[in-house]
């Protein structure tokens, strides 16, 4: 594929998200004999080697992770920030070391199951249309919206639910972050959207999860035997 504009990366790992059991922060513990951390990493690498990869830690498993480096000899080149106190900041703290020209993606880092197809989908969409992109998916499941009366039906047909990455084109993202922070920012495209840059949807991919809990763990050890060696 050929690539016109500077591709990056935000990785946000900033979190002590604790939500799947243990002290370990999820994004170092392990799966397939690695760190998920190391596997979302690689999942861009293996997209586009000259990606410019920046990832987010929390200032005090700065010292943990370059040790995780070392044992795992793990050598994809990339630049690390310092996670703030939340997402937003977090992100923001990372777009700081990104180049000021072309298209950055954000993402997750436990959702290590991401495929370079879903990647170059989207950063060829943002390239093309110069908007942000997201990926979704269907809601499977039958949903209901809570009322002061109780609650009510919802056609699910009109719902979707979002994945990561998110692509933006740098310079629009980079201005929407120079915004006060509020607590409605759920993820890069609400920032992004009240800076009033448009938002297009992606298919995403059912397996690009995100490990949140100790079930997701499972299911992810499951999908990575699944991914091409």
């Amino acid at each position: 594929m050929r690539r016109t504009e500077q591709e990056s990366v935000v990785i946000v790992a900033g979190g002590r998200g604790l939500r799947a059991g243990g002290e370990l922060p999820k994004q170092f513990r392990l799966i397939g004999g690695r760190p998920v951390l190391m596997h979302t990493i690689e999942a861009f690498y293996r997209y586009n080697p000259a990606i410019a990869i920046v990832v987010v830690l929390p200032e005090d498993f700065i010292d943990y992770w370059q040790q995780l480096c070392r044992t795992h000899q793990f050598i994809v080149p990339f630049r690390t920030a310092i996670g703030g106190e939340t997402r937003f900041h977090s992100v923001r703290n990372g777009l700081d070391l990104i180049p000021a020209e072309g298209v950055v993606a954000v993402h997750d880092a436990v959702r290590p199951l991401v495929s370079p197809g879903l990647i170059g989908r989207c950063f060829a969409t943002c390239a093309a249309k110069q908007c942000g992109v997201i990926p979704v998916v269907p809601v499977t499941g039958s949903v209901r919206l809570l009322t002061e009366e109780g609650s009510s039906m919802i056609d699910r047909d009109l719902l979707r639910v979002v994945q990561t990455p998110q692509l933006f084109p740098v310079a629009a993202l980079k201005k929407a972050y120079e915004t006060v922070y509020d607590p409605a920012f759920t993820d890069d495209a609400s920032v992004a959207g009240k800076h009033g840059l448009p938002i297009l949807l992606e298919e995403g991919e059912e397996s690009n999860i995100k490990i949140t809990t100790p079930l997701d763990f499972l299911i992810a050890e499951q999908l990575l035997l699944q991914l091409p060696k």
